[in-house]
């Protein structure tokens, strides 16, 4: 059976991700190594993440600011831990002009007196800032979000998963006692969870990471992990709980109802890109994209297939369907729309919206105009299988239809994830599932890092988490020692 999108996902993944990137015209490599052009269809996806990100974000006290792009190299060795951890990715300016030799070419003149390093993550600049910001008990707590590039420097790179420079958000909160921080730290799990589930129709496991997994300078890392059709983990989201690590190293203190100074709890959380990633490798199918109703930058394509004798009136009609639409409410939004006059054959340009993964499609051409109809393809279904509806059972029916292909992908994708999760009671068989190249493998662990790093060595697998919602212990498959309940796979 010939597939818009070759080679398939059996046949070559990796290659197939980078094809269904390059139909949906999602982004494309830049002239910078590592780095991306972020296209339309792409940044619509980007924009639709921020918006209901913001919007749950904000329901929770969160406000946002913007920090500087450029990081003094004094404020990262203020945390050993943290410096450490990213010291090998950090890019670093040291000079702030250029000037051209005698052969014409440009050369880095006037050196910096203190190098600045492009921004890996902002809890060393957060941190200054808290310390200036924060007096006494009242002040807290402080609950703030930027939405920001980042730079780290990757030797292996792929498009929304790994590059050098990636957008995300990074909140940032202060509070005074650990409890609250937790608590912090674990709200943000939970609207990261729900986020990925309801928005993105993508399942996660929410866990803890181990202690080899934690973020540089963390007490405790949350994770929300989401496996990939190839049976891989994608890390979707993370929530950090510093501790007093960060306040400490930047003197973030406070005057407590005791008269007393204390350090703050500090806590810090994320999503990037990385999520278009997941939520390509989540839905997408042989054909291309695939992508849910709720954060489809378009719900419906009208696709007039014109002739030069109705041209004015079957565009009439398509308008009509389209100002209908857009007053037609989805989830509280009006539904987006957009009617496609490029001049191209009816196949090409269905075609080309089935592999950017719009919901529905709709087909007005003369037959369509007499009727008061649309010929209507669904992304969930296959490409021939449409269907003729009148105008008004369509319009009835819209919003119950975008629902109906939102669960869809939700129920495949938690089928997938279902059928894939193993549970081993020893070691060998936990070897024998990965060596069949599996999804995840459930088990319980003793926390040992040489068996994690013995793990890493022979099978490229690493500890994804400990599931919050399976908190009693049982014997370690490697050991039989006492041990917690943990996801094992390979990732990204």
């Amino acid at each position: 059976m010939k597939t818009a999108i070759t080679p398939t996902r059996s046949e070559n993944y990796p290659e197939w991700y980078q094809q269904v990137i390059k139909a949906a015209d999602l982004a494309e490599i830049s002239p910078v190594r590592g780095c991306m052009i972020i296209k339309p269809w792409g940044y619509a996806l980007w924009e639709g993440i921020q918006k209901e990100l913001n919007m749950r974000f904000q329901e929770t006290g969160v406000e946002n600011i913007y920090c500087p792009l450029f990081i003094p190299m004094r404020f990262l060795e203020k945390e050993a831990e943290h410096v450490d951890g990213f010291a090998k990715e950090c890019a670093v300016v040291t000079h702030h002009r250029l000037e051209a030799d005698k052969d014409g070419k440009l050369q880095p003149a006037g050196p910096l007196t203190e190098p600045l390093v492009v921004r890996p993550t902002s809890e060393t600049l957060i941190g200054d800032m808290f310390s200036k910001w924060i007096a006494s008990y009242r002040d807290l707590p402080i609950l703030v979000n930027q939405w920001a590039n980042i730079v780290r420097w990757e030797m292996r790179t792929r498009m929304f998963l790994r590059t050098t420079e990636f957008l995300w958000q990074e909140g940032h909160t202060a509070h005074t006692s650990s409890e609250e921080a937790v608590t912090q730290s674990l709200e943000k799990l939970d609207l990261y969870a729900e986020f990925c589930e309801n928005i993105l129709a993508m399942p996660v496991i929410k866990g803890e990471k181990s202690e080899t997994e934690r973020f540089p300078g963390a007490l405790n890392t949350y994770c929300v992990e989401a496996m990939m059709q190839d049976g891989k983990a994608l890390q979707a989201g993370t929530s950090h709980f510093l501790g007093q690590n960060f306040s400490k190293a930047f003197n973030i203190e406070y005057l407590g109802e005791d008269e007393q100074k204390h350090h703050c709890w500090t806590t810090s959380w994320g999503v990037s890109t990385r999520l278009i990633g997941g939520l390509i490798m989540t839905h997408s199918d042989d054909d291309g994209l695939r992508v849910p109703p709720r954060i489809a930058p378009k719900h419906v394509v009208i696709l007039p297939i014109m002739h030069n004798d109705d041209t004015d009136e079957l565009l009439e009609f398509c308008k009509s369907i389209e100002n209908h639409l857009k007053k037609t409410t989805y989830h509280g939004e009006p539904i987006r729309v957009t009617i496609d006059k490029r001049p191209l054959r009816g196949g090409e340009k269905a075609w080309s919206w089935v592999k950017k993964g719009a919901p529905i499609r709709l087909e007005i051409g003369r037959k369509e105009l007499e009727q008061k109809s649309v010929f209507m393809g669904r992304r969930d279904l296959g490409y021939k299988e449409k269907k003729t509806l009148s105008i008004d059972d369509f319009y009835t029916n819209i919003t119950a239809l975008l629902d109906e292909i939102q669960s869809n992908y939700k129920n495949q994708a938690e089928s997938f994830q279902k059928d894939n999760i193993q549970v081993v009671s020893d070691d060998k068989a936990l070897y024998t599932c990965f060596k069949k190249n599996t999804g995840f493998v459930a088990g319980y662990w003793c926390e040992d890092a040489n068996i994690e790093a013995q793990l890493k060595k022979d099978l490229s697998v690493t500890v994804r988490c400990f599931p919050l919602d399976h908190a009693e212990e049982g014997p370690c498959i490697f050991t039989g020692k006492p041990g917690r309940w943990t996801i094992f796979a390979k990732a990204y």
